[in-house]
């Protein structure tokens, strides 16, 4: 199953002409196994100005499975994700980042994304990511 990030569905919802927007389009229409997680779902909503965007968003997105976090275990895998970029000398910018891959690590995703952050932590932790 893939997990498309943030910076992916924002490209899909403005229309952006980006190849990650490409491959989710496509990934779609082919109906793959393409889910969401809590975290992207509110990042890509805080962003919306309107309500009526936002409800048609948040309905939309809802249609796709939600990969949820297992708990504490997760976030404790997530400081690690961290720590092992660290150690490597990469300093990664955002912690959610950190718990994105966690989740995706735990559940055995592969993430497709458009973030420098998530490329380092496939060298130093080992993420699957999806080549757009």
């Amino acid at each position: 199953m893939i997990l498309a990030d943030t910076s992916v569905w924002i490209d899909f919802l403005r229309g952006v002409d980006s190849t990650e927007r490409r491959t989710l389009h496509r990934l779609i229409d082919e109906e793959e196994d393409v889910s969401i997680t809590e975290i992207v779902l509110a990042e890509v909503l805080q962003g919306i100005r309107e309500d009526k965007d936002f409800r048609k968003v948040k309905d939309y997105l809802l249609e796709f499975p939600l990969q949820r976090p297992e708990g504490t275990e997760t976030y404790l895998a997530a400081a690690q994700v961290y720590r092992n970029c660290r150690k490597k000398g990469k300093t990664l910018r955002r912690t959610v980042d950190c718990i994105i891959a966690a989740i995706c690590m735990e559940k055995d995703l592969v993430l497709l994304h458009k973030d420098s952050d998530f490329d380092i932590i496939e060298v130093c932790a080992g993420l699957k990511v999806l080549k757009a």
